[in-house]
């Protein structure tokens, strides 16, 4: 089962190292020869899994689990709560309100599902105006990074006539007066000189019921075309903050402008060396929370008209815990942490003082807390790898938690099945944690199939959810596991530095010592071990699978970065370079990036684990050319009757709004395609 793929006799000189590029035709995904080759390739992998006699059953089953009542977090605006909602297959989820927190009056305001016929297109953000009186909100098509910007009427629920473009990762930020609000977004992209920049981000006033055209330019910076700026308007109406960053860059700076006064924006900080996030103020005393000298995080005070450092207050202090989030609510710090890789959530008051840690159960995630500043009620929502997304009310003045939306009891399976967290030790005598989740009384006799799922990137922390796909996994015999690997953020700033640049191989590394100590424990042998990742994570399963091929049954590469040498040339790939490195204008990042890079490491006629590898053609974040030159790559050298399939999604992107149907009908292909290997029962 192999395609041939055409090679050219491209090569690159990377300081003085010649590196060929075989496949670098396939980067035109617009040309009929690449397209003839997509098509031959989802033929191929739809030929392999629709020839196993259970697929069907497979589907039908995912669809069954994911068919329940999906709830957010609600909002209280004015005098009706406001939340998402998917009855069950929707393709995407309807935004409602309701003056009764219970739903019994929902209220249609926007159904997404409407809005395209293919179902891709998915509410991204929604911003109410002080009064609960109008929205901004972004819709993105076809799992596009890039957004449209419309406006409604909350009394009359007419939108109206204007829809702001260009907008990417847009911060939305309402004046007091109702009339307008501050957003950014990028140059037009319909103009060839502009096209697919991600450059030069600009701050710009819209005032309703105007064109976009007529948008008055608020801030811009001619001379570092690669910051953005996120506005946001403070709680007291005094001062519009912008966010500055430079992609996923952990570092930020806050520019200040006081409506009253003539001067132009004011740099909080001289230098962006840290994070530093805006979380609100009190008059002339700004709250941030920022890892300057506290990897895990920390809550400070800066009076603006003393901002030098040795006038800092520090509110909260580094704890043993990192922060996970910080929101001010009934005027007091929300904060959860992250504890070994799963939230606990703590109430301080405004001097920094503790009140309460809320009783919540273990092994959870806090997905969301809403409320504001003087509300006296606020609402979190949390999930579990057992339980669906759980959402409560805490009250203030009583000090307690009440249920409010969901509870599927017939979703959740205590009584069957179980979570535990081990600690492992990496190459370099790192512990690691792992979450493992499988049936209770479970016997290490080292023949279970096991799905190991990492990221290791960009300090997003890998924390319990639950998943429909990974339900059908145990209820089918297997162990779900999840290792913790640096990269991440779940032990703050330091575990993420020490999974970047030059330390990327530490990830691969803690990694694979997750998968060598499932088999030393019992749990699983190499045949019956398959390792899945997305993104950053595809990159990982990418490198493991050509480092250790021999040490895996099976690899899921789900939309990956593979080619180290050239991501930074696409879309918004030049994000990355403060985390991989920039191969082309560093010779020393060049050494260790073409060390590990997949594409460039897999070696002739070599023997690789059953993979499949997946993108789509419309992914406008990492771009489906690592996924189809790595592919190709692999397909070439692969020796042997193991698979390695290429899955092209049409008309869809990174993942971001995806339908529920493509959602369905992806998963199916990827556990029909485990399944299959590891010969289990359905």
């Amino acid at each position: 089962m192999k395609i041939y793929t055409p090679k050219e006799n491209v090569v690159d000189n990377y300081h003085g190292v010649e590196v060929a590029d075989p496949y670098r035709w396939l980067e035109n995904t617009d040309s009929s020869d690449t397209q003839q080759w997509i098509n031959e390739q989802n033929n191929q992998t739809k030929q392999y899994l629709e020839s196993y006699p259970k697929k069907e059953a497979i589907k039908d089953k995912l669809t069954k689990l994911t068919n329940y009542p999906k709830f957010t977090a609600p909002r209280k605006e004015g005098e009706f709560y406001y939340f998402h909602k998917n009855d069950g297959l929707q393709n995407q989820f309807v935004f409602y309100r309701s003056k009764y927190i219970d739903g019994t009056d929902m209220e249609v305001i926007i159904d997404p599902n409407e809005l395209s016929k293919d179902g891709t297109a998915a509410i991204t953000n929604i911003e109410f105006n002080q009064h609960g009186t109008k929205i901004a909100y972004a819709i993105s098509y076809n799992g596009s990074d890039w957004q449209e910007v419309k406006i409604k009427n909350l009394i009359t629920l007419e939108d109206y006539p204007e829809v702001l473009k260009w907008c990417k990762f847009t911060g939305i930020a309402w004046t007091e007066d109702d009339q307008g609000f501050f957003y950014n977004r990028y140059p037009d992209q319909d103009d060839p000189s502009t096209h697919n920049s991600n450059y030069y981000n600009k701050v710009y006033w819209h005032k309703l019921g105007s064109t976009q055209d007529s948008d008055k330019l608020i801030y811009e910076d001619k001379e570092n075309k690669e910051l953005a700026f996120v506005p946001r308007v403070s709680d007291d109406n005094r001062y519009l903050i912008l966010t500055v960053n430079n992609g996923t860059e952990p570092k930020t700076n806050i520019y200040y402008h006081e409506f009253k006064s003539k001067n132009f924006f004011t740099a909080l900080f001289k230098e962006r060396k840290d994070y530093y996030t805006f979380l609100g103020n009190d008059g002339d005393i700004f709250y941030l929370y920022t890892n300057n000298e506290a990897p895990k995080g920390r809550v400070i005070a800066i009076d603006v008209n003393n901002p030098e450092k040795e006038n800092w207050k520090e509110i909260i202090s580094e704890q043993d815990d990192a922060i996970s989030f910080v929101k001010i609510i009934n005027n007091q710090f929300i904060i959860s942490f992250l504890h070994n890789a799963y939230n606990k959530l703590s109430l301080f008051d405004m001097e920094g003082n503790i009140e309460k840690q809320l009783s919540l159960p273990p092994y959870i995630s806090i997905l969301n807390v809403t409320g504001k500043k003087t509300d006296s009620e606020m609402f979190l929502s949390y999930t579990s790898y057992l339980h669906p997304t759980r959402i409560e009310k805490y009250n203030f003045q009583k000090g307690q938690l009440d249920f409010v939306l969901l509870n599927s009891d017939d979703m959740e399976d205590d009584d069957k099945y179980e979570t535990n967290q081990i600690f492992y030790t990496s190459k370099d005598g790192t512990k690691i944690p792992m979450f493992l989740t499988h049936k209770k009384g479970l016997k290490l006799t080292g023949e279970h199939p096991v799905l190991l799922y990492g990221y290791g990137g960009y300090n997003i922390s890998l924390t319990p959810s639950f998943s429909p796909s990974h339900k059908l996994w145990l209820d089918s015999g297997g162990i779900y596991a999840v290792a913790n690997i640096r990269g991440g953020g779940e032990f703050g700033e330091e575990w993420h530095l020490d999974g970047i640049l030059e330390k990327k191989q530490n990830v691969f590394d803690d990694f694979i010592k997750a998968a060598e100590w499932l088999i030393d424990n019992k749990y699983t042998n190499s045949k019956r071990l398959a390792i899945m990742g997305g993104s950053n994570g595809g990159l990982l399963v990418a490198a493991c699978i050509i480092q250790r091929p021999e040490l895996f049954g099976a690899g899921i590469s789900l939309v990956p970065v593979t080619d180290m040498l050239r991501f930074h040339h696409f879309t918004v790939g030049r994000f990355w370079t403060t985390e991989f490195g920039n191969a082309e204008l560093n010779p020393n990042h060049f050494q260790f990036m073409y060390k590990y890079s997949p594409l460039h490491n897999v070696q002739e006629d070599s023997k690789y684990p059953p993979t499949l590898i997946t993108t789509a053609d419309t992914d406008d974040r990492v771009v489906p050319l690592h996924a189809m030159k790595f592919a190709a790559t692999l397909q070439a050298a692969q020796i042997g009757e193991n698979p390695i399939l290429l899955r092209v999604e049409r008309e869809a992107g990174h993942g971001l709004g995806k339908p529920t149907y493509k959602v369905i009908e992806e998963q199916t292909d990827i556990y029909t395609f485990l399944i299959k290997q590891f010969k289990m029962s359905i």
